[in-house]
């Protein structure tokens, strides 16, 4: 769908539900809340304008890989997307700028990830729905080895999830990143946190300490405001949640009627 606002942007829906925003002209322009959150961190994870791998779970319309492409020159990134239809309705609609080192792979993204060489990332991007819900096999400690695994020391790993009070979900994925990654940070908004309302929230781990303090601040000064929560507060929230076996995940809670839906 068409931005009557921005001469070259489009919405993409799937199912009825807003996935993507895109600006052909302005690729760093990020709509959506929690791109812009991703957007954030991905800003942070090294100096500025440098190149680096980037691993995307789930496509979408290529948002953020065209992000990267435009901030860091000279990245090199891989997309996988179990939709093939899908990547190929964006390729001819939405194509991606020449030059943008992106790969794309019509696969599903733990399998793509099983057989993805080791120390090959610096930053892994998991943005994946299956209509409006993670799924199961993406939620694992066996998974999150993969990650892992994928990531150099240094790296990254960035999730899109979504939950509602009592963030069963959310802090069951906390627990089960945690089995392999020593760092963590959440950012959503505070009516989220608070439980007032279904959303999105993003979840940051690495084997490093994370620069917390700015990322707050740029999340802070959002149009929507994030709160970034890590340490001991972050604990408190996890509580005590177990870490997901393979054998017992579930996909991430279905939204509430309406959610995401469009007028």
């Amino acid at each position: 769908m068409p931005d009557v606002d921005r001469e070259r942007a489009w919405l993409l829906t799937v199912d009825g539900a807003p996935q993507s925003y895109v600006d052909l002209d302005e690729p760093t322009h990020l709509e959506f809340e929690y791109a812009r959150r991703l957007g954030h961190v991905l800003d942070l994870v090294a100096e500025a304008g440098r190149p680096l791998d980037v691993l995307h779970l789930g496509g979408g319309a290529l948002t953020l890989p065209r992000y990267v492409a435009a901030t860091r020159p000279g990245s090199r990134q891989d997309v996988v997307e179990a939709d093939q239809g899908l990547l190929e309705l964006v390729v001819e609609h939405l194509p991606l700028p020449d030059g943008s080192g992106t790969a794309l792979h019509a696969a599903d993204a733990r399998t793509w990830l099983e057989g993805a060489p080791g120390d090959s990332a610096d930053v892994l991007v998991a943005d994946v729905f299956g209509g409006s819900r993670v799924p199961a096999h993406l939620t694992s400690v066996g998974y999150a080895r993969e990650a892992g695994r994928v990531l150099r020391d240094g790296g990254v790993y960035l999730a899109n999830l979504a939950d509602a009070a009592p963030f069963a979900f959310l802090r069951s994925q906390l627990a089960t990143l945690g089995t392999v990654f020593e760092e963590l940070a959440l950012i959503a908004e505070p009516a989220v946190l608070r439980g007032r309302r279904f959303g999105n929230a993003v979840v940051v781990a690495a084997r490093h300490p994370l620069d917390t303090a700015a990322l707050a601040r740029r999340t802070a000064a959002d149009a929507f405001p994030a709160r970034v929560e890590h340490g001991d507060a972050l604990r408190t929230f996890t509580g005590v949640a177990r870490p997901v076996r393979d054998e017992d995940a579930v996909p991430s809670p279905e939204p509430p009627d309406g959610t995401f839906g469009i007028g």
